[in-house]
């Protein structure tokens, strides 16, 4: 929890008082001022299809109800998942939803995280630019792919995948060259010839689809496919240990926005649209959204074995320096 200083809590009641010496309505400054001091709790997620329960549970105001009028709730938007594992070291987080290659690598280096729920499975895949004359796996030699990040969720699957055809990324003495970047620009790589593959999350590949990119790797077919939890709910232990009731309730209201999703597909894609618009300044056509719904699970289910073996393909692509044990990285109690 985020605590105002000692200091900024002097000046706040020294205020309170001058201003009640000149006749200012002093009343109703100290009531704004135990606003202002309320205790905060902020939630992290990206604007992307995986992680439209955040979108939901912010819309709805579910944090807000779930936390009680003591807790003030802030939401910051992240742009890949190691941006924001650095927030929630630092605390500038408190809680939110990230892929799972992010937190298990940061978790086996000894970050302090915790996954607490499920949040959405599936939604990878993997599109050639009409500029790369990739028409199939057999095209891909020496070409250039792009994902969020390095190591991460998507990355992961792809180069998994790729394992099985003897193709691998010229960090692992491959041929196929990778970057990264942020998926809303993807459609701009490809056009400029920059990159001419992307194994991407949706709603951005069903975006890159209609504008002419190719199918190479459906979700279904790609390593991991809709088993693995593609965004998941985390914490910090310490969090927790200092805060359990109100982990607690985020998790409840977590629940409520994905059970709000799984029931009312068409406004929640609605919310979807007008979020995603807000964040990245691209408003996403209903079609699209549509589309990229058919590749996305939401749920709250967490599958540790699933996270175990997507770990131990980190390490054998060398994304990690050891091999990883996640015991205790999971604590599916707060949902039950």
């Amino acid at each position: 929890m985020k605590r105002k200083s000692l200091l900024l809590s002097f000046i706040t009641l020294l205020l309170i008082g001058i201003l009640s010496a000149c006749g200012a309505g002093g009343g109703n400054e100290a009531s704004g001022k135990e606003e202002s001091g309320k205790n905060k709790v902020v939630i992290g997620y990206f604007p992307n299809i995986d992680h439209v329960p955040a979108m939901i549970a912010k819309e709805k105001g579910y944090y807000e109800e779930a936390l009680g009028d003591q807790v003030e709730i802030e939401y910051k938007t992240f742009p890949d998942g190691g941006a924001f594992m650095t927030a929630l070291k630092t605390g500038e987080i408190d809680a939110g939803l990230v892929g799972p290659a992010p937190v298990m690598n940061n978790y086996s280096n000894g970050a302090d995280v915790k996954i607490i729920a499920g949040a959405s499975s599936g939604g990878t895949v993997v599109v050639a630019s009409k500029k790369s004359g990739i028409e199939s796996l057999d095209d891909i030699h020496n070409k250039t792919f792009i994902t969020p990040g390095v190591g991460c969720t998507h990355d992961v699957q792809f180069e998994t995948y790729l394992q099985d055809y003897d193709i691998a990324s010229s960090r692992i003495g491959g041929t196929l060259k990778h970057t990264t970047g942020n998926p809303a620009q993807y459609q701009a790589f490809f056009e400029s010839g920059k990159v001419d593959l992307a194994a991407v999350p949706e709603p951005w590949a069903s975006l890159l689809i209609k504008d002419g990119a190719k199918v190479i790797v459906d979700t279904k077919d790609i390593a991991y496919g809709t088993t693995l939890p593609n965004t998941v709910l985390v914490t910090s232990n310490k969090f927790i240990k200092e805060n359990k009731d109100l982990v607690q309730n985020i998790v409840k209201a977590h629940k409520k926005a994905v059970d709000f999703i799984n029931k009312n597909k068409e406004e929640a894609r609605d919310i979807a649209i007008q979020s995603i618009k807000d964040i990245t300044n691209q408003e996403l056509d209903p079609e699209i959204i549509d589309s990229a719904w058919e590749r996305v699970r939401y749920t709250t289910e967490v599958d540790e074995k699933v996270l175990q073996d997507f770990s131990n393909s980190s390490y054998d692509l060398k994304f990690l320096k050891e091999k990883p044990d996640l015991k205790g990285l999971v604590d599916t109690s707060f949902l039950n």
